[in-house]
């Protein structure tokens, strides 16, 4: 808890470790996960690093590891990613036979795929040439001169028929027509049809059949569709002319016999050879699957162990290397809680690698900021996270997330106040929680479940809180609940019960009220009343304004936390104890005239402090802003208690004259003390150092002034200082006095939106449900509607009032703590402690890759 209350003390560390055991130390450091390297050759080009060879290696087993995977997801083999304990990165005697194991693999997965892809080439060829003699073989035992004939019934006058009748009987004496024979692409077809009219001007006897089932690209492994052609024709250049298109539309040509008995001769053989070739490539798909099932299993654990080393060498180029050229010297950041553990590192990195040089870190000391590490664990993670999106807390300085795991879920429950949504959002919560080891290891990719499963613990606890609250409201999906408790109000006998459905009955406590409050939460019966909104308006304006004057208060007493620990006890007289005054002269104060309003003023009492003499709060108030007097009704008192106009102004006085203070104060302070230590040289180092007394009351450092801490202390130098830290110091004064009354407005949006869920609840209830549960005896139609109508009511439940008003109370909350209550204390200036953690970059490697 330490750690959420204050980020953890660093320490800037020195590492000198031995060249023989740098890689195996590295690899320990990283497992940890405790510390944060810096690059000391950020002059060099990374290309000219001691490492990059093996970084490049690394790079290359890497592409062999892709190609590797792709090969075994193209054959839906299965490869198990959830490993059970991730395997440690291979020391360097390891690293040669590993590298040896995925070049064999991927040169035997090359050579299958290569053998593959040329038996499927051939299988390819032998079943065109199979479809060829199949399809082809009605087209031969058409008549030799069909396509004379043809010619001959497309003749329009006779000189042409007889032309043709000569150029039969020429051809019967010359011999056979000749033909080419193959199959293209289905889609080619119609295209390659003209191509070849128009080369041979129509004296080509084109047929075709196409083929029923599809082939396999062998390289690819599509499916393809094609149609087996032959084409008859005469003469040798016709011929020259149709095999140069056919290899312009990549038709594939196969030698086709002319004799009957020769065609079914070569069929013969080559559906012997299919069959031959059919039993080869089954006998290779299976010694395939075997290589590919083996690999799979090695896969995780390769890939995982090269990322490892190529982690491993890419922060082994951060090192430098020593004057001796026999030590490598790294620096690093690292909690002070852990430094036992960075030593332990490195005696385990040279005991495994047999080196007799012990290696070992040294604290160094440097005028740096740190980085911020705050130690969480999975519940505390999430409210973590909400404050870093803010910005990453200043070095050392007090952490809102603490305080958030409880202030979060509460001002989230005043707005989203109902028992049964909060119920909702608690089991949703709780199915994460219970089974968070289940989900986790899933790794899904759906941004919006795994933002929901980062703050499952906030869901969880938001769900709590909002069941408290709807019991206080006493309201449960829009409705009261009794549970056995008497009302304390009496109903009068005159009221009847319609009367109490339709909202006609008004509370009177003077009437109907019998002087005990009801035990838990709101009274049932101010649902049925008629001045409900009323009441509920004035209850919960009245809290959003307390607790946000509350929530304010304990945001400004943070700064006390600050004030000590850095030692800035100037800033406690000239920022916190002005900023305190201030706000809880006037708007505590606020806050007391509610609860002495409450107190005194009731509708049972008579004369003075009856109801009809309640004053007005917000009257009061402006009236004592503006120096007033408060008017007085018929009967009653102006004022609630006596000497009341006297000590108002004298709050008001004293909290203006807290802002001349909050104004001048610091750098009036600062001009004295660079005056009394003219040419004193302060650093801008640790928390501790003297300069951070420059630091105006949200924190921000004036960098101009520590640079001139640092100068001569000439006159010109001095002003400019002073200026600076003048303007900031009338910005920040400004902006508190400002911001302390629109902040105590801002959080009326405790009460708009817990008004505004509840009414909208109250309104899905009546309109959606008011029908089906007016059924009376013998209804039955209603009864069955009421099935769907509750389904209708229960989509609009959960996507309305409680997944938009459930994220509006989420964001609103979120303003609240951001705007609110962390700028009154918090800095957020720092950048985040990024260890290196072998895990963290498996993991970010992983996501990246998903997406």
């Amino acid at each position: 808890m330490g750690a959420m209350f204050r980020s953890e003390e660093m320490a800037l560390c020195q590492l000198f470790i031995q060249p023989e055991a740098a890689y195996l130390s590295v690899s320990e450091l990283g497992e940890t996960g405790t510390v944060q390297f810096r690059d000391l050759n950020g002059d060099v080009n990374y290309f000219q690093r001691k490492f990059v060879n093996e970084v490049r290696r690394c790079d290359e087993m890497e592409r062999k590891l892709r190609y590797i995977e792709a090969e075994v997801k193209k054959d839906n083999v299965p490869i198990e990613d959830n490993l059970s304990e991730l395997p440690r990165a291979p020391n360097p005697r390891e690293i040669i036979d590993l590298e040896a194991r995925i070049e064999k693999t991927e040169h035997d997965i090359l050579e299958l795929s290569q053998n593959a892809v040329n038996l499927k080439s051939n299988y390819l060829e032998l079943m065109e040439l199979r479809h060829v003699l199949e399809k082809t073989q009605v087209f031969f035992t058409e008549n030799q001169g069909s396509f004379l004939l043809y010619q001959q019934e497309e003749a329009n006058d006779s000189i042409t028929r007889a032309l043709i009748n000569e150029e039969m009987q020429n051809t019967s004496q010359r011999g056979r027509l000749e033909f080419v024979a193959g199959v293209i692409n289905r889609e080619r077809m119609p295209a390659f049809e003209r191509m070849l009219w128009r080369i041979s001007r129509g004296n080509v006897f084109l047929r075709q059949a196409s083929l029923e089932k599809p082939l396999e690209d062998p390289n690819t492994g599509n499916e393809i569709f094609k149609t087996a052609f032959v084409a008859f024709f005469q003469g040798e250049q016709l011929k020259s002319r149709i095999k140069k298109v056919c290899s312009g539309f990549h038709a594939s040509l196969y030698p086709c016999p002319n004799s009957h008995s020769e065609r079914m001769e070569m069929l013969k053989g080559v559906r012997t050879r299919l069959e031959d070739l059919n039993l080869v490539l089954n006998q290779t798909h299976d010694h395939r699957q075997r290589v590919l099932h083996s690999v799979a299993k090695e896969l995780p654990n390769w890939t995982i162990m090269v990322r490892k080393m190529k982690a491993i060498y890419h922060t082994m180029n951060l090192f430098n290397m020593d004057v001796s050229k026999k030590c490598l010297i790294g620096e690093c950041w690292v909690p002070m809680s852990d430094l036992t553990v960075v030593q332990h590192c490195l005696t385990e990195g040279s005991r495994l690698c047999g080196n007799s040089i012990p290696s070992f870190l040294n604290v160094i000391h440097t005028d740096e900021d740190p980085p911020t590490f705050n130690r969480t664990n999975k519940f505390t993670r999430g409210f973590q996270n909400l404050i870093d999106a803010y910005g990453i807390a200043s070095y050392r300085e007090a952490n809102p997330a603490l305080y958030t795991i409880v202030t979060f879920p509460f001002l989230f429950a005043i707005m989203f106040g109902d028992a049964g949504h909060g119920l909702i959002i608690l089991l949703f919560g709780a199915y994460m929680v219970i089974w968070e080891k289940k989900l986790q290891a899933q790794k899904s990719n759906n941004e919006i479940w795994n933002i929901f499963f980062g703050g499952r613990y906030i869901i969880l606890l938001m769900g709590m809180f909002s069941i408290y609250t709807g019991i206080i409201y006493n309201d449960v999906f829009s409705k009261s609940i009794r549970a056995y408790i008497p009302s304390s109000w009496i109903v009068p006998k005159d009221i009847t019960f319609k009367d109490i459905q339709t909202h006609k009955i008004i509370l009177d406590p003077k009437s109907y009220y019998r002087g005990d409050p009801y035990p838990i939460g709101m009274d049932p019966i101010w649902m049925f009343a008629d001045n409900k909104i009323i009441f509920l308006n004035s209850y919960k304006m009245k809290l959003s304004i307390i607790f946000g004057v509350v929530h304010m208060i304990f945001g400004v007493c943070m700064n006390v936390v600050n004030i000590f620990h850095f030692k800035k006890y100037a800033s406690f007289f000239l920022e916190f104890l002005p900023q305190l005054i201030f706000l809880v002269l006037l708007f505590a104060y606020l806050v007391t005239l509610m609860f002495t309003k409450w107190i005194l003023y009731s509708r049972m009492n008579e004369g003075v402090w009856s109801e009809s003499c309640a004053p007005s709060i917000l009257v009061i108030f402006i009236n004592m802003m503006i120096f007033q007097e408060n008017k007085a009704l018929k009967g009653c008192r102006s004022n609630i208690f006596n000497h009341q106009e006297l000590m108002q102004k004298i709050f008001v006085f004293v909290a203006l004259a807290c802002i001349p203070i909050m104004l001048l104060g610091k750098p009036l302070y600062i001009l004295c003390i660079k005056k009394s230590n003219k040419g004193k040289v302060y650093t801008n180092g640790s928390a501790g150092s003297q300069d951070i007394e420059l630091q105006t009351s949200n924190g921000a450092t004036s960098q101009s002034v520590a640079a001139a801490n640092s100068n001569d202390g000439g006159h010109d130098s001095h002003d400019d200082a002073f200026g600076e830290v003048m303007i900031h110091q009338v910005i920040h004064t400004i902006e508190y006095v400002l911001s302390t009354i629109s902040h105590t407005a801002s959080y009326l949006r405790l009460w708009a939106l817990s008004l505004a869920h509840a009414q909208l609840s109250e309104v899905l209830w009546t309109m959606v449900l008011h029908f089906g549960l007016g059924a009376n005896d013998g209804e039955y139609v209603k009864a069955v509607v009421l099935f769907f109508i509750f389904g209708a009511w229960a989509f609009f439940t959960l996507a309305i009032l409680v997944m938009m008003e459930g994220l509006s109370a989420f964001l609103h909350t979120l303003r609240l703590h951001w705007v609110e209550f962390m700028s009154k204390f918090y800095v957020g200036q720092g950048y985040a402690f990024q260890p290196f953690c072998l895990k963290n970059i498996l993991d970010t490697e992983d996501t990246v890759e998903q997406e």
